[in-house]
């Protein structure tokens, strides 16, 4: 199902660019030259994210914010402008906003702002516990590897109680996924699952969001906010790069866990707060805290239990699971009948060193199966470093002269022997690849 994301800016060419962007990128795109137009368009529809420009014919996209966020609060809106002002942005996001955005700035930080206040918006929109438990459960952690089914089972053992977690392992393992299938097999499964990605935002922007604030704390400040700790209050918050947090917010958080109390920006009375804390990081906290970039205090009451999440390489042998649960979900996503993939897809993906782990496998298999046009995926519908990028065997280190056999050799049986077809796939011409034919008596 496509996410729907309403565009509100009266630039009417820059405007159609970012739709057609967001439409390559899989968006469900409405558009809008105006806030009574986009009011009205948020009446009639469901819009998890907004874009919106700063500058309006009727009206200002900062006041827009607030009457969006008062009328429509699980609505994340993203505010674009021409001109960067740093004061303004601060002023914007505290009033409501997501974040605060340069028009011309690269269209990846577009795509990943998009992305993250879409997945906050869906957050907001919890389901019900009988479908966070479906959707949610250790049952959707793919794996029969035991280095992951050694991960699930101290999760499941600690799941039950409310000892702080810290999840570790290299960015794409599925930290995310752990953590709500923790909750989920918690008692505190009935109430609120609360994410905040700590190295998404500045020092004052998570400050506000982890702990509120109160009316007139800050400029623009005109009503007391919750913050993410309340809204989690008898439930599970769960930030996600720790690591990155700041370190005068470190003290504020140790707070948390050592007697559950915490102040609202702008507040001197204190307040009590009922909250599992799961934490995540990629970075090893202790020697952070060596040099002095992390609190060791605060390391040891989040690691009370440790939980390591293996890298995809230290897991091969799941790939063809997961990338079966890949193929499945993006054929139906994308209306087609894909039902498997060629031996050669398989085997390249298994040879394949994945630096970005699961999340990696997720957006390669997300492509391939764009570019497919048969029933099974095939190697021609990966990206090309899997068919030049040299990689450790099985077998352990082999030599260039025998990877380049191997590799030629299942071209040549991938095209059933069609050499025009395995020299197009090689990126290599046909008279090259007789003379290699030759050279390695295939």
């Amino acid at each position: 199902m496509k996410t729907s994301v309403l565009i509100i800016d009266d630039e009417v060419k820059l405007r159609g660019l970012l739709a057609r962007l967001l439409r390559l990128e899989n968006y469900e795109v409405s558009e809008a030259g105006d806030c009574e137009t986009g009011l009205k368009l948020l009446t009639q529809q469901s819009f998890p994210v907004v874009l919106c420009d700063v500058k309006l014919p009727d009206g200002n996209g900062v006041e827009l914010t607030k009457t969006i966020k008062l009328q429509y609060p699980h609505t994340e809106v993203i505010l674009l402008t021409a001109f960067g002002n740093i004061p303004d942005g601060v002023r914007a996001i505290k009033n409501g906003a997501f974040d605060y955005l340069v028009k011309g700035d690269d269209n990846n930080r577009i795509l990943t702002l998009l992305a993250q206040a879409t997945e906050k918006a869906l957050q907001k929109n919890q389901h019900s516990p009988a479908q966070l438990q479906e959707n949610h459960g250790f049952s959707a952690i793919i794996g029969q590897s035991t280095p992951i089914k050694q991960a699930i089972e101290l999760a499941q053992k600690v799941a039950p109680t409310d000892a702080s977690i810290l999840l570790t392992g290299e960015t794409g393992t599925g930290k995310d996924v752990f953590a709500q299938a923790i909750h989920s097999a918690s008692k505190r499964k009935g109430k609120a699952f609360i994410a905040l990605n700590c190295a998404a935002f500045s020092r004052e922007i998570i400050e506000s969001e982890l702990f509120g604030h109160k009316s007139g704390a800050f400029t623009g400040a005109l009503k007391d906010k919750k913050g993410l700790l309340e809204e989690a209050h008898e439930g599970t918050l769960f930030l996600d790069e720790i690591g990155e947090m700041p370190l005068e917010l470190q003290t504020k958080l140790l707070r948390v866990l050592e007697n559950g109390e915490y102040l609202k920006v702008g507040s001197t009375k204190t307040q009590k707060v009922d909250v599992r804390i799961i934490s995540a990081t990629n970075r090893n906290l202790e020697q952070e805290s060596s040099a002095g970039h992390f609190r060791l205090d605060l390391y040891y009451r989040l690691a009370t239990f440790s939980i390591h999440l293996p890298s995809l390489n230290e897991r091969i042998e799941d790939i063809p699971l997961l990338a079966a649960h890949f193929i499945t979900q993006f054929s139906q996503k994308l209306g087609k009948k894909i039902t498997g993939m060629h031996a050669h897809f398989s085997d390249l993906l298994q040879h394949h060193h994945w630096r970005g782990n699961i999340r990696e496998l997720r957006n390669v298999l997300e492509r391939a199966c764009i570019l497919s046009e048969q029933a099974q995926l095939e190697a021609e519908n990966l990206p090309w470093d899997f068919h030049h990028n040299l990689n450790h065997s099985s077998e352990g280190l082999v030599s260039l002269r025998d990877m380049e056999k191997r590799h030629i050799s299942r071209m040549l049986e991938h095209t059933q022997g069609n050499k025009t077809r395995a020299a197009e796939l090689l990126g290599i011409g046909l008279t090259t690849l007789y003379a290699k034919i030759k050279e390695f008596n295939l």
